[in-house]
This record gives C-alpha cells, sequence and structure tokens, in this order.
C-alpha cells in the first residue's frame, strides 16, 4: 500500500453521528456516506429520515457528474432514537440542529457525556462562538465548530473555530477528517461570531437589502449583478488575491483605499423589515421565480450542476477548489488501491 494511501485511510472515519437532519444534516449524511462513512443519526423533527434520503439521491447524482474516479462502497445510514445511540462509537458527532443557544447546548452536553472522551464533537452553527456552545459540555476539550455550507455535499469549505478549552490537536484531527471526505478545512485563528465567510457574505446581504429597499435594483438585478461579475470571479480569486495588480497592494490602497470612505454602501445598517418591504421583496422574488419556471428540486438540480461544472473548471486548471476537488479524487484512487490489496 502507497504512504499516501495509509495517511488517507488513517484519517477516514468509519462512523460518524449525526445530530439533526435538516438541509445541514443531510448534507452532511450525504457526503459521508458517499465517501463509505456510516452514519448514524439522531433526526428527531418530522420528515427528518425522508429530507436525508432526497439528499443522499441528489448528491448520488451530482457525484456521479463530479468525478469518474469510482466511489467507494456507501456507508450505512443508521436512523437512532436518541442523542445517546447516535454518539456511541462514532469518531466524529456532527450537530447541525437550529441556531437556537439554548438547544445547541443541550443537544452537545448530552452528545458530551455519551460519547467517548477522545470523539470529536463539532457543531455546524453558522456564527455562535464554540466557547458558549461547549460550556455545559464534559470534555470540552474535543468541541470545535466545524461550519460547512450549502449543499455541504459538494460546497468544499468548512471553516475550523476552537473555543476557550478547545485543544490544538482536536482541530487538526478534525481538519484531517474533512480533507479526507473533499473538504478544504479552513482555520478560523480569532473566536469571533459569524466567523469569516458568513461575515463577509452578511454583509453584502445587507447591502443587497438595501438596493431593493431604496428602488435602487430589483431582486433580479442584484442577483444578475453579482452572478454575471465579481460572482464568477471569486471562485477563482479572493478580494485580495492580485487585488493590487502590477504595483502592489500598497500602491493600490494608496490610490483607491480613499474612495471607501464614500457613502457608496450603507455598512452595518440594515433597512426595516416593514410589511411593505417584505411584500416587495416577496413579490419580486416570486416574479423572479416565474421568469425561471422551476420548481424548487429543478433549481437545486440547476445549482448542483452549475458548482459541478464550476468545480471541474477549477480542476482542469489545477486551482482553488479545483485542487480540493483532485486531491479528494486522488484519496479515493488510493483507498481503491488499498481495498484492491487486502
Amino acid at each position: 500500500m502507497p504512504e499516501s494511501s495509509k495517511s488517507i485511510l488513517g484519517r477516514l472515519p468509519r462512523a460518524v453521528g449525526l445530530l439533526g437532519g435538516g438541509v445541514i444534516g443531510g448534507g452532511w449524511a450525504a457526503r459521508y456516506i458517499l465517501n463509505g462513512v456510516d452514519v448514524r443519526l439522531y433526526g428527531p423533527s418530522v420528515g427528518a429520515v425522508q429530507r436525508v434520503q432526497r439528499t443522499l439521491d441528489k448528491a448520488r447524482r451530482a457525484y456521479r457528474r463530479l468525478t469518474q474516479v469510482p466511489l467507494p462502497a456507501e456507508g450505512k445510514l443508521m436512523v437512532m432514537e436518541s442523542v445517546a445511540e447516535a454518539v456511541r462509537d462514532v469518531e466524529l458527532v456532527q450537530e447541525s440542529a437550529p441556531e437556537r443557544l439554548h438547544l445547541k447546548q443541550q443537544l452537545l452536553a448530552t452528545a458530551s457525556r455519551a460519547a467517548a472522551p477522545e470523539t470529536l464533537i463539532c457543531s455546524s452553527t453558522s456564527g455562535l462562538g464554540p466557547s458558549l456552545l461547549q460550556a455545559e459540555m464534559e470534555h470540552p476539550e474535543r468541541m470545535l465548530v466545524a461550519h460547512p455550507f450549502n449543499p455541504a455535499y459538494l460546497m468544499p469549505l468548512v471553516e475550523l473555530c476552537a473555543g476557550q478549552r478547545t485543544l490544538p490537536e482536536t482541530l487538526a484531527r478534525a481538519a484531517e477528517i474533512y480533507r479526507a471526505v473533499g473538504m478544504h478545512p479552513l482555520v478560523v485563528h480569532k473566536e469571533v461570531d459569524g466567523f469569516i465567510a458568513n461575515r463577509l457574505q452578511e454583509a453584502m446581504w445587507r447591502e443587497a437589502l438595501w438596493l431593493v429597499h431604496d428602488g435602487v435594483a430589483t431582486v433580479q438585478e442584484v442577483d444578475d449583478a453579482v452572478r454575471y461579475s465579481f460572482g464568477l470571479r471569486r471562485a477563482v480569486i479572493g478580494p485580495f488575491r492580485i487585488g493590487g495588480g502590477a504595483t502592489g497592494m500598497r500602491r493600490y490602497m494608496e490610490q483607491w483605499g480613499p474612495m471607501l470612505k464614500c457613502p457608496w454602501t450603507k455598512l452595518t445598517d440594515v433597512p426595516e423589515l416593514t410589511d411593505d418591504f417584505l411584500d416587495k421583496l416577496a413579490e419580486q422574488s416570486d416574479s423572479q421565480a416565474r421568469t425561471e419556471n422551476l420548481t424548487l428540486p429543478e433549481l437545486e438540480q440547476k445549482r448542483d450542476d452549475c458548482l459541478v461544472a464550476v468545480l471541474q473548471g477549477l480542476r482542469a486548471q489545477n486551482y482553488g477548489a479545483g485542487q480540493t476537488l483532485a486531491r479528494w479524487e486522488q484519496g479515493l484512487r488510493d483507498r481503491a488501491y488499498a481495498a484492491e490489496g487486502d
């Protein structure tokens, strides 16, 4: 077995426990199952198992288009009746409950009492600080935030953030697991609400709301402004990469920095969500949906197909998220080679 195979196999967990079967929980289930990892699911909400199964079907379709490398035998989806059952005999627990602090604290505390002391416990929270989440846990040193993006089975980024009582090796162990299932772990070195990507996303979302609120643009026009311009560029480079061009970042900021003081945006102000404004948003969004004439499942399928195309294009250039895809495919090849040799 090649050395790379040994390292990949060592990182991939045999089983994970998932707490929550919503959009994010279902995405996690699909990513793990299609990587050959068994999933022990605790999803108490009505229809959770059916939602996970539908997400798994969408992910299978996407992966058939994403890669020609053979996938391993699928992991098993096991539905559990309690948190304690879901976290027993697993290497990692992923909590994906709704964004309510008390609910998450309760789930994580219960999981920490039932799971083995060495089991990693991760929260998919999109903004709550890990120190708050680990407050009532046993062995809080093995808890961290692992924040994904929807759909979790395709989007490679997972933000890792430690709490005050998290051990550094916990982050390293988690990063290895997420890499093994085809993700790009990004360590957030300072605990901050919203982490990195959502703080950037929220700033743009505020300004998008103001543009519609003030009648500057429609919902359709804001969407088009993003997806036909810098939205494409952001799949390749971030806001700082070659931002300075040939003259360098210092010269770039000296030239363009003063414009940041111009009152172009509303900064952190948020428009009041009055009934009139909500009606305006809903009317324009509904009109956009009627124009596209796609059902929600059809729109999700189109989203997945477009993400697959972007990821494949980046893989062809071996750049950005394309490197993550190529690394995952190499891991699949290594594991298949190792299995043939057993």
